[in-house]
């Protein structure tokens, strides 16, 4: 059975605090393990949430900023001290490749594990699996910064009443579907366009069109909102976004599922997000995300 989540590893911004660890999303699409942006401390996280090594598949870091990449060493070994036996691809700005060499080698230890780099220079598809299509597209921070989507492609839903009173059954469905018409009936006749799932992971960024872009009609969207509405200028100075703010590019966006992120330690009660969001006009599913918690992707339409 296909299992689509969001595994939090991580939930603080600049610094952990006893409560919250740095940054760190496991994305569970189907039989794929996407790691987005492993801070400090993510190799334990993931143990601690039940995600192995094997899971693994991607690896997606927003930017070269401590709290969202110094885990790479860590998980990197993790990766070839475990065998991992597929290869694993990592996409990164292309600017901080520097980094990611020295994060990559940090300490001696044997490869077994194809590890693939895709850095990323410019928006765009980045590359493409079985069930989704990978986009990033360029944020605005004080560092280069990208926001990655993974889009499902579209499919049809064929619709069992209508094919009865058609006639059409068996072997004669492949047809349709193959061939878009049989014996005078339409494919349109007979089934309906399913939209495909639509996930959009968001960090360090004031805001600009690469985030309303990213969030544009997202299933789920993971955003960071790092200050309190109050403190909005601390977060223009600073590059990043306001729990007001990314609730406001959610309900834009027409966001089913919004989890927020990437807190302050100036706060200690996280409730106060949730209010903020609320006020701002935000309707859907929304999440204020804990670590090691899951939360589901919406089901289909």
């Amino acid at each position: 059975m296909s299992v689509r989540e969001l595994v939090v590893l991580g939930t603080a911004s600049q610094v952990p605090t006893r409560h919250r660890n740095h940054n760190g999303y496991l994305l569970r699409w189907d039989g794929q393990g996407l790691l987005f942006d492993p801070g400090e401390g993510t190799q334990r996280q993931m143990l601690r949430a039940g995600v192995a090594a094997h899971d693994l598949n991607r690896i997606c870091v927003t930017h070269f900023h401590g709290d969202h990449s110094l885990g790479l060493a860590g998980v990197i070994q993790r990766i070839n001290l475990d065998r991992v036996p597929h290869p694993v691809t990592a996409h990164y700005p292309a600017s901080g490749q520097r980094f990611f060499d020295r994060l990559r080698y940090a300490t001696a230890y044997r490869e077994t594990v194809r590890l693939i780099e895709r850095p990323v220079d410019a928006d765009g598809e980045l590359d493409r699996a079985e069930s989704y299509v990978l986009e990033a597209r360029r944020l605005w921070h004080p560092v280069e910064s990208y926001g990655y989507r993974l889009v499902e492609p579209d499919t049809r839903r064929m619709l069992p009443e209508r094919l009865a009173e058609h006639g059409i059954a068996g072997p004669d469905i492949g047809r349709l579907k193959q061939l878009g018409e049989l014996n005078g009936v339409t494919l349109d006749e007979v089934s309906e366009q399913r939209r495909g799932q639509r996930f959009a992971f968001v960090m360090d960024t004031r805001l600009c069109e690469g985030v309303h872009a990213l969030a544009e009609g997202a299933d789920m969207l993971v955003i960071e909102s790092t200050f309190l509405d109050e403190d909005i200028q601390l977060a223009v100075d600073h590059g990043h976004l306001t729990a007001g703010q990314a609730a406001e590019v959610a309900t834009r966006a027409g966001v089913r599922h919004l989890v927020l992120t990437h807190f302050s330690q100036r706060y200690a009660d996280p409730t106060e997000f949730e209010r903020q969001a609320r006020t701002a006009g935000y309707t859907g599913e929304l999440t204020i995300a804990q670590d090691l918690s899951r939360v589901p992707l919406p089901k289909r339409h």
